[in-house]
């Protein structure tokens, strides 16, 4: 443990490095520039409250800010994922030149998307005071989901990136995939209007259980069950231990098929 350790600070100014990279390309020649990841959310959130809102008649109290809210963290785990899937791939003369550690690229991707996380959290709290909703103590647990929601992403980044090099298929069937499980969580809809047998369908999803916690938080002044939270442990170590297994024993393979 000790030389992984020794060898993640050894690497970490390039960590850093490929992070500021990642957001500039992804800003480069934008004249608002990082300012995106405050307006991307808001944009969205106002034009989907206003459409669902009077499309659906939805029976949620302050919708603007529940649709928020679950676009906040879904986009987060759809971002993350999605970029840190062609990590590899699109560091492949680097990785063909020279040794550097392959998880590397795959953090950076995931580690670039909190910091649009963080950026679209600020937009969350800001809509919250201009809207004047209450803020209540229990928003300092925010970061146990996010955290919880980060480890899984990167967990399913490294099985993606690891699956995607061999299978490059993989990049557009995710792309459908990702789509289909935003409609399996309740980021537009309350779990009140579904029935009994798509509430277990959508329970399931454990993207589901992240969002409920952060709104239970956010915007329900609770603090959400233990049973919520050792599933939430549970599910993120989980797919961390996977993604870690999965991508060590392809790791050296990879530059066959690059």
């Amino acid at each position: 443990m000790s030389t992984y350790i020794k060898n993640f600070l050894k690497f970490r100014p390039l960590l850093n490095e490929l992070v500021a990279r990642d957001i500039k390309i992804k800003y480069r020649r934008s004249v608002l520039g990082v300012l995106w990841t405050l307006l991307n959310p808001l944009l969205m959130m106002v034009v989907l409250s206003v459409v669902f809102s009077n499309l659906f008649k939805f029976d949620v109290e302050n919708f603007p800010i529940y649709l928020l809210s679950g676009q906040v963290m879904f986009t987060f785990y759809s971002d993350s994922t999605t970029s840190a899937m062609s990590s590899i791939l699109g560091s492949a003369s680097l990785i063909k030149k020279v040794y550097v550690p392959k998880y590397l690229f795959v953090l950076s991707r995931v580690c670039s998307s909190v910091i649009n996380l963080l950026a679209s959290f600020s937009a969350l709290i800001l809509v919250m005071l201009a809207m004047r909703t209450e803020l209540h103590y229990t928003i300092f647990l925010a970061f146990i989901p996010i955290l919880l929601l980060v480890i899984f992403s990167l967990g399913v980044g490294l099985l993606l990136s690891a699956i995607t090099v061999k299978f490059r298929d993989i990049m557009h069937l995710y792309s459908v995939f990702v789509t289909a499980l935003m409609y399996l969580t309740p980021v537009i809809y309350p779990m009140s209007i579904l029935p009994d047998w798509m509430v277990a369908v959508v329970s399931a999803n454990p993207l589901t259980n992240y969002l409920t916690m952060f709104r239970d938080v956010m915007l329900n002044n609770t603090v959400f069950g233990m049973g919520s939270l050792v599933i939430g442990i549970i599910e993120a170590v989980g797919a961390l231990a996977i993604g870690l297994y999965v991508f060590y024993k392809s790791q050296d393979s990879f530059i066959l098929n690059l």
